[in-house]
């Protein structure tokens, strides 16, 4: 195997710092992670009913309220 960070040969028994070859590695990748660099892709969802109830307006837009009178 080799590490995701320089890509040297790293030896995975009794090594605290797997799947990295050393801790600077394992740092650098912390960083770029911590920096936004990779990101895990997402899809927005719908907001569901109970953040629709908790939102300011209730949910409701003035549009909908205007014709319901």
């Amino acid at each position: 195997m080799k590490c995701p960070t320089c890509h040297r040969p790293i030896v995975w028994e009794g090594n605290p710092n797997r799947p990295f070859c050393s801790e600077r590695c394992k740092l650098l990748d912390f960083g770029a992670w911590a920096n936004g660099e990779y990101a895990v892709p997402a899809e927005e969802s719908a907001p569901s009913l109970e953040e629709l109830e908790r939102s300011p307006d209730g949910g409701d837009d003035d549009a909908d309220r205007s014709t319901r009178r």
